[in-house]
């Protein structure tokens, strides 16, 4: 990576990892072939994102509206993750990796809920990459599962209304601490965010790439983080 680029590498990346049906089709593969292929991509990326300096990354795994999916898939995507909490965890506390998830995480079958939030617990003191997993997760209900927050803290005298601003807001979110999404990648070739980080990505650079995500590659992210550089941000002023 040249100097250039290493100046300008964003410090919240979000993916949204899609295309693994679409690409277990063109094989003649079933679906679940095709997410077996793209947790791999996941840990590939994870780990290039840490080497380049990116601060935080988020990946779209499951969205709230994935339960329309054939109920065969859906349990295999819930033991997939389930099986890749148990695998990764040696990986994600050797490179330093803090875990945390987004999501209506309570509402995941079986403990699986439990699991993520004892990785979340395991990792709470790791300094590198901050790998944030949104599951069962939507941009949309996590502003409705704010607000219902801040009502609460409001009927029990917490909160006066008078105080509630963007910054104060923001504290009511799934993970507070994530900073606002500076890029947001898009495999598969799809022109939308889909739900995906929609009070963090709201002056997110948006790159879309035609690769399905079970064929992205640590060069497929390098090159949006080239077209990235070479973005100006003006986040609706001008730059002189």
């Amino acid at each position: 990576m040249n100097n250039q680029l290493e100046k300008k590498i964003p410090k919240h990346v979000g993916i949204i990892m899609d295309g693994n049906g679409r690409w277990a089709k063109q094989r003649g593969l079933p679906r679940i072939a095709g997410h077996k292929e793209g947790m791999q991509r996941a840990r590939e990326i994870v780990e290039a994102a840490g080497k380049w300096g990116i601060k935080y990354l988020s990946l779209f795994a499951f969205s709230t509206e994935n339960w329309k999916r054939p109920a065969d898939e859906v349990k295999f995507l819930m033991n997939l993750l389930e099986s890749a909490i148990e695998n990764e965890f040696g990986t994600l506390m050797e490179n330093n990796v803090k875990f945390l998830t987004s999501g209506r995480i309570q509402e995941l079958p079986g403990n699986l809920g439990e699991k993520l939030q004892k990785l979340v617990a395991a990792t709470t003191h790791n300094t590198g990459l901050v790998l944030n997993l949104a599951v069962n997760y939507g941009g949309r209900a996590e502003i409705v599962d704010a607000t219902k927050k801040i009502c609460q803290d409001v009927r029990a005298g917490l909160l006066d209304c008078s105080q509630l601003d963007e910054e104060l807001f923001n504290n009511y979110l799934y993970n507070p601490e994530l900073p606002p999404a500076d890029l947001i990648i898009r495999p598969s070739g799809e022109m939308r965010i889909s739900n995906f980080l929609l009070w963090q990505a709201a002056y997110a650079e948006l790159v879309t790439v035609d690769t399905l995500w079970p064929s992205f590659t640590p060069a497929d992210l390098e090159k949006a983080l080239q077209e990235y550089a070479g973005r100006e941000r003006r986040f609706g002023g001008i730059v002189s």
